[in-house]
């Protein structure tokens, strides 16, 4: 018999049946030996079974480390395009944040200049108005003082000419 095709097992042992002859073995140590050999084959196949399913458990978290592994070189991978592209992408961004800040910037001064002339230009104005108006207001004063020295003129010849009027009236 080959090893492939012969399979023994307990119950095997325990139901093999001897032919009795003279001068043959033991009945009760045969049997006893077949007790102890089935005994064995039972804790030899648990253990052979518990291995099995051990390996087994084994090969499959293997299997899920492997996957695992994978999917983390994966992630891996896929982290560093993103962080390529990420990358790539702010400096497109601040590329474009900073052209916008330029042009903005020039904006900003084109506008101040603008800003600035129309203030000179209002300034100006302001300057000359008041100007205008400090000499009006002169003018307006010279006149008021030329009209007070003509009104104390006035004034004076009147109360002179009341003082003759009372001098020839007390005559």
């Amino acid at each position: 018999m080959t090893d492939d095709s012969f399979h023994l097992m307990p119950h095997d042992v325990r139901a093999q049946q001897f032919a009795r002859v003279m001068r043959g073995y033991a009945p009760l140590e045969v049997d006893e030996f077949k007790d102890r050999v089935a005994e064995v084959l039972d804790r030899m196949l648990r253990e052979r079974l518990q291995a099995e399913e051990r390996l087994r458990s084994a090969q499959e978290q293997l299997n899920a480390f492997r996957e695992r592994e994978r999917a983390l070189n994966e992630a891996l991978v896929a982290a560093q395009q993103l962080r390529s592209d990420s990358r790539a992408q702010a400096e497109r961004e601040a590329d474009l944040v900073l052209r916008e800040a330029r042009a903005e910037g020039e904006r900003i001064v084109e506008r101040a200049a603008v800003d600035e002339r129309r203030v000179r230009e209002s300034a100006d104005t302001a300057a000359r108005q008041f100007s205008a108006y400090v000499a009006g207001f002169r003018s307006l004063l010279h006149r008021q003082l030329a009209e007070l020295e003509v009104l104390e003129g006035h004034s004076r010849t009147i109360v002179e000419v009341q003082a003759e009027t009372l001098e020839r009236a007390a005559r």
